[in-house]
């Protein structure tokens, strides 16, 4: 122990490295209760001394916070250094000291904000008093200008007046004291001006200072701004002084005496909420319910009235109304009437029209120098087609040539509808045929002038003279019969007769005087229309007056478009097509409907206007249902629950064909079958046909149209099937034997005889026999019968035995008496009748 004590100790304590870096953590508190949690840093700054000198002592702390800015240098001490502090001891220690540390830094920043702040009010106080006194001077001195009397002439004294030059700028120099009429004059004096003001250098602000100058609260208004009239003063806004302007004119108006009530035109549509008609009329909604209750209709703002109710409301207040409806929307032709001095004269538009295979275009091909039958199926026409040919004398004549198959009705009655001369083409060796008198009856209704060209005159057998006579029953009396109608013989095979056709056309022509306005906005009339895979929505137009232009607005039935392209009848592009010339039209939004009305329009947005209000008013007319009664309600399920439907999807190349296709579909209907076209349109079969027969297990037939690739996929898969044509008769014989095959066969009943019930015997424990007695014809064993009881029947069986005399025979004529047992039945009553028949099973034909 004593050992220990004795052991040699150091001087100074061992050598070795303190840490000058203590770190901790600060919690900052801000508003809406937001917490922020800091890492502050303690630094020392590490002073080796010499050995043997005392420790000099500790410099005041720095503290690093991430959000805290740097305090201010503190101002050098005056007094003693104060002693060191301890260190601390424990953690808790520490983030205490750090935490005092940040709080002086903060007041430290804060207290030079307020003096920077104090220190700019302090010398704009300046400056502005500086201001103040200047202006008081300069005032001052102009009064004593003005008061002191004109100084005489005298010479000037520049060395005298060298030291009021000399005064600073913006100072008033100090009036000097009035002198005797006796002493020497005044010298002259000259009036000190203010400088212009220089755009004082912005002093560098303090890094503190420049913090507190936050950009976003650069427009904020605060009690120091609003106090300072000059910098807190805004100018008024435009607004205000507007509204000041108004009111103050109101103020006036008030004054000047009671308004005058503004009569307004009041627009009304058929139909108008109460609320709505106040705010045209700018009266009170509660006025106009008032007024409604006097009249005794008892209704609320939001109930809607009929526009007569509107017009009387609107007289009774004073204004004056103005009706307009929904159809003031769509265009109106006939309104649009062109002045008499701007038409001028424009080629005919003749239609060909005539039974089928009688050579209509045969005939037309001869006129034009083409061979357009060559490449028909069928070798009949099926669409309607415009052409253009250009006659020997120089003119232009416009042909429409129309089909004769009886299916393509609707066709040819658009033909004379459009047409200005239809030219009836009757064979010579067949003469009038149905569908030429159909021809015959449309030129009528249409009031359009017919020539009648009778064709195949070269062929044997031909007799004109009779069809000439049998145009006598239609009223049709040709020229040399005394009448009005030409008639022109001609061989579209030979070509021969064709001038005199033209010069019958001309003539015709002439007399019609066929004049149209090429100056205005293009109309036109839709002869097909069709969906082509490259080119889109096409539609051939037979141009009626004005000319369509490449790049025109226009409607079109219920579609829409721009004029992409115009192609004319030889597959060349136009720029414009005037009057009475068929063009085919690229650029529609939709396959419109043959005979819609094309009509070029001011802008695209009275375009879409126009379509969608003809979208509605289709929409209107597919959804309408008549009127719903409890008989018509059993009748509809009764017809539903007995009738058969045949479920197709018609797609045709054009769209005239697929009109003539679903009216002639729709014509093999019986009262057993119907048929329903589930949908029809012009157009490749697509992937929705297919899937839309798949899901109601239709047919698709396709006229002169093939399905698409992703189409026969989804049918390979779907089982659907596909009836493809491109004759109309094909199709419709063939959907006939289908809609025959879902009835089933025919069943025929054929009553072979028929037999009085004398008595009724036990025939085996349940069973009973009947004696018979042949009334008409025979009764056979095995055939059906039925058993009538007061001409009501009671049963329909089948006899199973056949006897007489205990024999069983096959046969027992009229006459004779027998005995039978009926299958399936035992109720049989002496005075009972037995008619016995056999059933024939016919196939079925619609």
């Amino acid at each position: 122990m004593s050992d220990e004590q004795d052991k040699p100790t150091l001087s100074r304590k061992p050598l070795g490295l303190k840490r000058t870096v203590e770190a901790g953590q600060v919690q900052q508190q801000f508003s809406h209760g937001r917490r922020n949690t800091v890492v502050v840093e303690v630094k020392r700054r590490r002073v080796l001394g010499r050995p043997g000198e005392a420790a000099p002592a500790p410099e005041a702390e720095e503290v690093q916070a991430a959000p805290a800015p740097a305090p201010a240098p503190a101002p050098a001490p005056t007094s003693k250094p104060a002693a060191p502090k301890p260190a601390p001891d424990s953690l808790m220690t520490r983030q205490e000291r750090q935490a005092q540390l940040l709080r002086e830094a903060e007041e430290a920043r804060m207290a030079a904000l307020e003096e920077n702040r104090r220190r700019d009010e302090a010398a704009r106080a300046r400056a502005a008093e500086e201001e103040k006194a200047r202006a008081e001077a300069r005032q001052e001195q102009a009064a004593a200008k003005a008061a002191e009397p004109a100084p005489a002439p005298a010479a000037p004294e520049p060395a005298a007046e060298a030291p009021a030059a000399a005064e600073p700028q913006g100072e008033a120099a100090a009036p000097r004291p009035a002198t005797t009429a006796s002493a020497a004059p005044a010298p002259r004096r000259f009036t000190p001006v203010e400088a212009p003001k220089r755009p004082e250098p912005k002093r560098p602000e303090p890094k503190a200072n420049r913090g507190a100058d936050n950009r976003r609260q650069s427009g904020k208004l605060t009690v120091t701004r609003a106090l300072n009239e000059d910098e807190g003063a805004r100018a008024r806004s435009l607004a205000a002084l507007k509204r000041a302007r108004e009111k103050e004119k109101r103020s006036h108006t008030a004054s000047s005496g009671p308004r005058e009530k503004q009569v307004r035109e009041v627009v009304v549509p058929d139909t108008i909420t109460v609320q709505e008609l106040a705010n045209r009329m700018a009266e009170k909604g509660a006025d106009l319910v008032k007024a409604l209750f006097k009249m005794g209709m008892p209704v609320t703002v939001n109930q809607t009235i009929d526009q007569d109710t509107a017009e009387l409301l609107v007289t009774e207040f004073g204004h004056e109304i103005k009706r307009v409806s929904e159809a003031d929307i769509d265009i109106r032709h006939d309104e649009d009437v062109d002045d008499a001095a701007q038409l001028k004269p424009r080629a005919p538009v003749v239609t060909i029209m005539g039974h089928v295979d009688h050579g209509k275009t045969s005939l037309l091909d001869a006129l034009r120098g083409a061979n357009v039958v060559s490449g028909e199926a069928g070798g009949i026409t099926q669409h309607i087609g415009a052409y253009q040919v250009k006659t020997p004398d120089g003119s232009q004549v416009t042909f429409l040539d129309t089909p004769g198959h009886e299916a393509f009705t609707e066709m040819r009655q658009r033909g004379a509808n459009v047409t200005d001369i239809v030219i009836l083409v009757v064979a010579a060796d067949d003469g009038l045929k149905p569908q030429s008198i159909e021809a015959i009856a449309h030129a009528k209704a249409a009031g359009v002038p017919i020539i009648v060209a009778i064709n195949k005159v070269d062929k044997e057998g031909a007799n004109p003279q009779r069809v000439r006579e049998r145009l006598l029953e239609h009223e049709l009396v040709v020229e040399e019969m005394g009448g009005d109608v030409q008639n022109v013989e001609v061989s579209a095979l030979k070509k021969t007769g064709l001038d005199k056709l033209l010069d019958a056309i001309a003539v015709q022509a002439e007399i019609m005087e066929l004049k149209a306005n090429p100056d205005r906005a293009a109309e036109g009339t839709v002869v097909e229309a069709k969906l082509d895979k490259g080119r889109g929505p096409v539609a051939t137009i037979l141009v009626r007056r004005g000319t369509l232009k490449v790049g025109d607005i226009f409607v079109c039935g219920a579609e829409s478009g721009r004029v992409r392209a115009l192609v004319d009848d030889q597959g060349k592009q136009v720029k414009a097509a005037g009057p009475s010339m068929p063009v085919e039209v690229l650029g529609l939004g939709g396959v419109p409907m043959a005979g819609d009305t094309l009509t070029v329009v001011e802008n695209e947005a009275r375009a879409r206007e126009v379509a969608a209000y003809r979208q509605s008013e289709a929409l209107k007319k597919r959804t309408a249902q008549a009127p719903v009664s409890l008989e018509g309600m059993f009748s509809a399920l009764a017809d539903k629950a007995k009738v058969i439907e045949y479920p197709v999807v018609i797609k045709g190349d054009v769209q005239g064909s697929v009109e003539a296709i679903v009216n002639a579909l729709n014509r093999l209907s019986t009262d057993e079958i119907r048929v329903r076209v589930l949908q029809s349109g012009a157009g490749a079969i697509t992937e929705s046909d297919v899937t839309l027969a798949a899901a109601t297990g239709a047919p698709i037939i396709g006229f002169n149209v093939r399905p698409n690739a992703k189409a026969r996929e989804i049918a390979n898969r779907e089982k659907v099937r596909f009836m493809y044509y491109d004759v109309i008769y094909h199709l419709t014989a063939d959907v006939a034997k289908e809609m025959a095959g879902e009835l089933g066969p025919e069943r025929i009943e054929n009553v072979v005889g028929r037999a009085e019930v004398k008595e009724v015997f036990p025939a085996g424990k349940r069973d009973k026999a009947a004696g018979l007695l042949v009334l008409e014809g025979s009764i056979r064993k095995g055939l059906h019968a039925r058993l009538t009881r007061e001409d009501v029947i009671v049963s329909a069986t089948t006899i199973a035995s056949l006897r007489r005399f205990k024999d069983d025979v096959a046969e027992v004529r009229a006459g004779l008496e027998c005995g039978v047992v009926l299958a399936d039945t035992n109720d049989i009553k002496p005075g009972d009748h037995l008619e016995v028949f056999e059933v024939e099973l016919r196939e079925r034909t619609l």
